[in-house]
């Protein structure tokens, strides 16, 4: 059988599973790792002809799915959220080792396999998270970019020790090891960030003259960066994640995103596939229930200490609940790390049977706890209140009502506040930028900063006090959240929602809302409307141009000038 003819069978078989999944609403994630299951080893076994090709696109699917999160990662976003992703990364890291380690040793493993798996149960999977998250739109929300942070971390963390078991199987010494790699990358680092800020800037817009043109070149500098640091030691990811990242200040990075996601969502599909059939289950009916405690573990007890940490932060509930969800799960590195266990002699190889198992039952229940993350904060949200501090640093809320209130400032939130100041002086913005808090704050806007999903953060804003309620996010679980909390009102404001596909639009309208921003018709709206009122009346047109024309100088100093996908 040709490699093609393989390859074309996988992708076959990738196909109904995920149909299958998809009739039955399940997340596409589970379809992927049971399709590699079955065509791996254990079934069929069309990966072992076609293993070489299907693992570079395992590799592709990685580097593009961590340089479109690097995309997100502006030098504003690290600054943001840099404090908490470490002290909650390093945290969670030191608190699940540490219990898994004696949970271990209670179900009758001995010290250095019980040393192994609390090691190799304490860090989560970037990658499945970065794709969930990437999924539910959550990547530009607060509790993503947190998220994506102490991943990042763990990410970190997890190199630092494969590097120091691998010593043992090549001999090297660990110290010494460490030390030339990170030589290595600084030296790297300290040529790229002059390329970066001065050279890539002034190519870029070159290579944007042409959109074929700044693809080759984005996957290029993704890529090519990707493959440096692999080659000097470092990850592939960490490489495409640098390169993501070098790129974010580009005015030119929303585009760029939006074509790649297509390649990221083909190869990334090899990744699981790999996963999925690396899954062995050999002699491991005595292990069972082990698994399935530590397993428990992982999916409750991980997400607690997250939550806990941000927490003591200052974060609110519902914010340590989303993040905390997306440590619910271990990782690929999980796996990596038992196996270079077995390969230097301290494990045996039904341990990594064992840690499969646990691998299975957890990225299958936190896809469901992620998908599903809205209906489950509902329901156990009265239970983390003690979590929360009296003080919580992303809600920070008066005592004053007001009549409007804006939720999300951004490029249609602008002419939003352009009316309200014209109608009332008692308006409020919320936002979960907080240097779009603190520019409106010394302009005289009031406004907070947190996250408009938070049904505590809407019932402290006064919002069943207001005239007015226009949400600029365009999620029509927001859209909803806001219209749930007026149903069987007899009095309640006008409400108007955001929403990006005309299903979500009519199902806001049924749900009763006054009116539903659609972004993507209305320039075609307005148009229409003005050449029905000028026809070829030019000096009509030259007025609107001036208006025009004045409102983009504004937003250009706004930093409105490039628009992309999230509105």
């Amino acid at each position: 059988m040709s490699a093609l003819i393989g390859f074309s069978i996988v992708i076959a078989v990738v196909f109904v599973v995920s149909l299958i999944m998809k009739v039955f609403k399940q997340p596409l994630i589970i379809g992927y790792i049971l399709s590699g299951i079955i065509v791996g080893p254990l079934f069929l076994n069309l990966l072992s002809s076609n293993n070489d090709f299907i693992t570079i696109f395992s590799e592709l699917g990685i580097a593009f799915l961590l340089f479109l999160v690097g995309l997100h990662l502006s030098p504003k976003v690290i600054k943001e959220v840099g404090k908490v992703s470490l002290v909650t990364g390093i945290g969670q890291i030191a608190f699940t080792s540490l219990i898994t380690y004696f949970l271990s040793l209670l179900l009758g493993f001995s010290v250095i396999t019980s040393l192994y798996i609390s090691i190799a149960l304490s860090f989560s999977s970037t990658i499945i998270i970065m794709k969930l998250l990437s999924d539910c739109d959550a990547l530009e929300k607060l509790y993503g970019k947190i998220s994506v942070g102490f991943l990042l971390v763990q990410d970190f963390v997890a190199i630092i020790i494969l590097m120091f078991i691998s010593s043992f199987s090549s001999g090297n010494s660990s110290v010494g090891l460490l030390i030339l790699t990170f030589a290595k990358g600084l030296v790297v680092a300290a040529l790229l960030f002059p390329i970066s800020i001065f050279v890539v800037p002034f190519f870029s817009k070159f290579f944007a003259r042409s959109q074929e043109f700044l693809f080759i070149f984005a996957i290029t500098w993704g890529l090519g960066l990707a493959s440096l640091f692999s080659y000097f030691g470092f990850s592939l990811e960490v490489g495409a994640l640098i390169a993501g990242v070098a790129l974010s200040i580009s005015p030119y990075s929303p585009e760029i995103s939006s074509r790649l996601k297509p390649l990221r969502d083909f190869f990334i599909i090899s990744f699981f596939l790999v996963l999925g059939s690396q899954m062995v289950f050999a002699n491991i009916s005595s292990l069972l229930i082990p698994a399935l405690i530590l397993s428990l573990f992982i999916l409750i007890g991980n997400p607690l200490i997250v939550i806990t940490l941000m927490g003591v932060l200052g974060y609110s509930r519902k914010t340590g609940f989303m993040a905390g969800l997306t440590v619910a799960q271990i990782s690929e590195f999980s796996l990596i790390l038992i196996a270079l266990g077995v390969k230097v002699g301290h494990l045996s190889t039904e341990i990594l049977s064992f840690i499969t198992l646990i691998g299975l039952v957890t990225i299958a229940g936190s896809s469901y706890m992620i998908i599903y993350s809205e209906k489950l904060f509902l329901l156990v949200s009265p239970l983390l209140k003690v979590f929360e501090k009296r003080r919580i640093i992303d809600r920070e809320i008066s005592d004053k009502h007001y009549d409007y209130i804006l939720l999300g400032y951004n490029r249609i939130g602008f002419s939003i506040l352009k009316a309200f100041d014209k109608i009332t002086k008692k308006y409020l913005v919320v936002d979960y930028d907080p240097d779009t808090v603190k520019i409106l704050n010394n302009q005289g806007v009031n406004c907070v900063y947190g996250d408009v999903e938070d049904s505590e953060l809407l019932d402290d804003l006064g919002i069943k006090h207001s005239s007015v309620i226009v949400s600029t996010i365009p999620d029509k679980d927001v859209g909803e959240l806001l219209l749930n909390k007026f149903r069987g009102f007899k009095i309640r404001p006008v409400i108007i929602v955001t929403a990006r596909q005309i299903s979500d639009a009519l199902e806001l309208y049924r749900l009763g809302a006054d009116y539903v921003i659609m972004p993507h018709f209305l320039g075609g709206e307005y148009t229409s409307k003005l050449i029905m009122k000028a026809r070829n009346n030019h000096k009509i047109y030259t007025n609107e141009r001036s208006k025009e024309i004045d409102d983009l100088k504004e937003r250009v100093i706004r930093g409105h000038e490039h628009p992309n996908d999230k509105v």
